[in-house]
């Protein structure tokens, strides 16, 4: 195999894994253009189309399919090869992709970035933004960031930070127009701000627990979205009743601009964890981050 051939096979792989060439571009650091000019050389040297593209998407043909399908696990065994090699230096080196949830990156991967990267100044990482809970095997991350309840039983998860809450909150304008629900029931008099699970856009149903009784309650409103950022402004300005996470609304429950309700029917629950495939051999800048992790929460 030429280098070249190599390059354009792993350039393939990306954009088919991507969906998309300017992603895939991102991913491998290099320019649209020279990847689509890639990926025709790959085609035109193999004389078979391996992609159907269209104006909004990218996707595999027939034959594209079948060279993906051989192609994935030669390039995972080429980058464990190169990763059990990079495990001889004396210090971690190379790549580590995590995949987490937007939140998660904020509040509990954030911190962590500078004080590892002192620690390991030759891993790079890689994050991705991504509040749909997809495939980390399938995407080829090393890692992604869950809820601890949401993680798979095959995965292996290490604690990252706290315990959670979410807290129900409101403004004191709203209180004023519209009084304080006594029971999570009560909710479905009040006008709230309703989350959508980003996975598939249904509405979430609010989860209360108080002793041995849980509830679920289907709360309505004027404004329902994905966006955390979105729900808390929303609160804040009067619309409704609001669910969040209690490091989110922290500032303004000290400050007065919200005030916090239900609080005997909200307790904490197990937080993020980081996670990744039971392997015999991790790789170095995975494991790196694992021991990391365990410091920073033993200090």
């Amino acid at each position: 195999m030429r280098g070249s051939d190599y390059a354009e096979l792993r350039a393939f792989a990306a954009v088919a894994e991507q969906g998309n060439f300017a992603r895939a571009a991102a991913r491998l650091g290099m320019s649209a253009s020279a990847l689509s000019q890639t990926i025709r050389t790959l085609e035109e040297r193999m004389g078979i189309r391996l992609l159907n593209r269209t104006t909004r998407s990218v996707a595999p043909s027939e034959a594209g399919q079948r060279l993906l399908t051989r192609l994935l696990p030669a390039l995972a065994d080429l980058d464990r090869a190169v990763a059990d090699v990079a495990a001889l230096r004396d210090k971690p080196a190379g790549l580590l992709r995590i995949n987490a949830p937007r939140v998660a990156i904020v509040h509990r991967l954030a911190p962590l970035i500078a004080p590892f990267h002192a620690a390991y100044p030759d891993i790079a990482i890689d994050i991705i933004v991504d509040d749909r809970l997809s495939d980390i095997v399938a995407g080829r991350f090393d890692a992604g960031i869950r809820l601890g309840e949401m993680v798979e039983k095959d995965m292996v998860s290490v604690k990252l930070g706290g315990e959670m809450r979410l807290v129900v909150i409101a403004s004191p304008d709203y209180i004023a127009r519209h009084g304080v629900p006594e029971t999570p029931r009560d909710l479905r008099d009040h006008s709230c701000v309703v989350s959508r699970w980003p996975t598939d856009g249904s509405l979430y149903h609010w989860e209360f627990e108080r002793g041995d009784e849980k509830l679920e309650v289907a709360v309505t409103g004027p404004l329902s979205t994905t966006d955390n950022d979105l729900m808390l402004r929303a609160v804040l300005d009067g619309v409704g009743i609001g669910y969040l996470f209690d490091y989110h609304v922290a500032d303004h429950l000290v400050s007065g601009r919200l005030v916090s309700m239900l609080d005997d029917w909200t307790p904490p629950f197990p937080g993020f964890h980081l996670y990744y495939p039971s392997r015999r051999q991790m790789p170095p800048p995975l494991r790196a981050f694992v021991d990391f992790i365990g410091r920073q929460r033993a200090a």
